[in-house]
């Protein structure tokens, strides 16, 4: 009964932070360039900041790759009820199936969003997962964090997860797009991607500090 109730107060919880932060978009022109251009995409942000994501994107035109774990379970139905649909599958469950749906989702005019350190790390290590399917779909990787002046760091979770509280200012911030060609290394792109998620990240807690 207690798991069956969580998304349901997970979700009120989101629309409380909705409501009450104070929301600052840093570098926004570069996906409506995208947009603007017609061009999907996949959003990449660090699992320790996915919280806010369906805070700041709850309206927006994606869907979201959950693992198919018992918390994914939780989460798919939080953000479902936010307002913003999901995949199941990880790379140890469901990758297949999970690849598919995401190809669709993005054919049916869709962006989709992953955490490529996710779900169980090593903590900001950027796995090939998100690179390899960037390829596939010839469609470019949109870095993206953010950052809240209130919020509670869970220190014993292996990413030290950020939940967002109410009240305080948050600020999104966007990176410079990562496109993964046929015959890139996939490696040196981990590297890049990578690189610009720490960049933005660090931007975004100086920010609100």
């Amino acid at each position: 009964m207690l798991r069956a109730l969580v998304p349901y107060l997970a979700a009120a919880y989101a629309s409380l932070i909705r409501l009450t932060t104070r929301l600052k978009t840093v570098r926004g022109s570069i996906r409506d360039g995208l947009r603007d251009g017609d061009r999907r995409f996949i959003y990449a942000f660090w699992h320790q900041r996915q919280a806010f994501f369906t805070v700041s994107h709850n309206d927006d035109k994606v869907s979201i790759l959950i693992s198919r774990s018992r918390d994914g379970e939780i989460i798919a139905e939080t953000i479902r009820l936010c307002g913003v649909p999901s995949i199941r599958g990880s790379s140890s469950r469901g990758a297949a199936d999970a690849v598919l749906a995401l190809m669709g989702a993005v054919e049916a005019g869709r962006d989709i969003g992953l955490t490529p350190d996710g779900p169980k790390g090593p903590d900001r290590q950027v796995k090939e997962g998100v690179l390899y399917l960037a390829q596939k779909l010839g469609i470019p990787i949109l870095p993206i964090t953010s950052a809240q002046s209130n919020r509670i760091v869970l220190s014993k979770s292996w990413d030290r997860f950020h939940i967002p509280m109410p009240f305080g200012r948050s600020v999104v911030v966007y990176g410079t797009p990562v496109d993964v060609r046929p015959g890139d290394d996939l490696s040196c792109k981990a590297l890049e991607l990578k690189a610009v998620l720490d960049s933005i990240t660090l931007e975004a807690d100086l920010l609100v500090a």
